[in-house]
């Protein structure tokens, strides 16, 4: 039998405990974590995506209310709110149904709460199991509608072209000998409105950008040197910078290029392995990783990390690749769970999206 995974988000740590006991009395239920705010919820979510999550209102650096709207905009999921700012009729409670939230549960503000969650076991458990099977969707914010506080702490850096459209799909592609070229024929074949690419190409720094320039020139989406700190679009390629590596940052209210410096990673810098890593733990199902023709064996593990964590993948098949390196290794490890050539490649991503 399937359990129903739970989150437990609350400030009280007696509050955490005493519904995590009784939501693990359930047969059907499991709690997979708790939280004593957003900010740490986030992580917890990066890693591990439950099927319900149970959230208080009333919490330090950031409210209920901000969290569930932040979400329900970029990753929804089903919301049970626990809560005693939240009486049934109440202002609160009508805000976090409008919000996404599929039931509103009330602690008791006279009688020892950790009695009245106790008492109230059928009751929570039920809305749980109700939630789980409660259809959810996006509700992205409106153009004149001011973005919820983020879940990560802004970063000092400038950022760029900020687009109110959720990001569904994120395409992270890695590539190294001959990889020029294969990246050229993707990208042409993309659409206005594909999802953002973020992209690793094994070359030194002071030409990633001239490259990112002819592409920007030849295919119908835009392409550029990555900026640290910048919002990903869709219809946006990311190339990484030379010399540097490419990460990224998600805060349940965008996605966030960061480019740093580091040691080199199998040889590389900037590395594939690098790159996919933090897709994976960023992103997750949210994403697709292409590994492309290149010596080595750069971005085979991370290709695996992306596909454990939900991802589809894809490598390049060995008879159109230049050097059947990087690809190869990536499915002697079973990280690829598609092996297709390179003309190919575009087709199957528009059926992803």
């Amino acid at each position: 039998m399937r359990y129903i995974k739970v989150l437990v988000i609350d400030d009280s740590a007696l509050v955490r405990q005493t519904l995590s006991n009784i939501i693990n009395s359930d047969p059907q239920l499991e709690v997979i974590g708790t939280a004593a705010d957003p900010y740490f919820a986030a992580r917890k979510i990066r890693n591990e995506v439950p099927d319900v999550i149970t959230l208080d209102l009333e919490m330090p650096r950031m409210n209920g209310l901000t969290f569930l709207k932040a979400m329900m905009a970029q990753y929804p999921i089903p919301v049970v709110i626990i809560s005693n700012l939240t009486q049934k009729g109440s202002r609160q409670a009508l805000k976090a149904l409008e919000l996404g939230a599929v039931e509103i549960l009330a602690k008791s503000e006279i009688r020892n709460t950790k009695d009245h969650l106790e008492e109230s076991q059928v009751l929570i458990t039920d809305a749980i199991k109700a939630a789980n099977m409660a259809p959810v969707r996006r509700r992205p914010l409106t153009q004149n509608e001011k973005a919820p506080e983020t879940i990560a702490h802004p970063p000092s850096s400038t950022i760029h072209h900020f687009s109110a459209q959720p990001i569904h799909k994120i395409i992270a592609v890695g590539a190294s000998t001959g990889g020029t070229e294969a990246i050229r024929e993707l990208l042409q074949n993309a659409s206005t409105d594909s999802p953002p690419y973020l992209i690793v190409q094994h070359m030194p720094a002071g030409f990633t950008q001239s490259f990112a320039k002819s592409l920007d020139a030849r295919c119908p989406i835009i392409v550029r040197e990555a900026v640290d700190g910048e919002i990903i679009q869709i219809g946006h390629a990311y190339i990484c910078p030379g010399g540097f590596h490419m990460t990224l940052e998600y805060n349940f209210t965008n996605y966030r290029i960061r480019i740093k410096n580091g040691k080199l990673v199998n040889r590389h810098r900037p590395s594939v392995d690098v790159l996919f890593e933090s897709i994976a733990q960023s992103a997750g199902l949210n994403a697709i990783g292409i590994i492309l023709t290149g010596m080595g064996n750069d971005g085979a593990t991370g290709l695996l990390q992306m596909r454990k964590h939900g991802a589809i993948t894809i490598a390049q098949n060995q008879s159109t690749c230049v050097v059947y390196g990087m690809p190869g290794e990536a499915v002697k490890l079973g990280a690829a769970q598609y092996i297709l050539p390179l003309g190919d490649i575009p087709n199957k991503l528009k059926s992803f999206h």
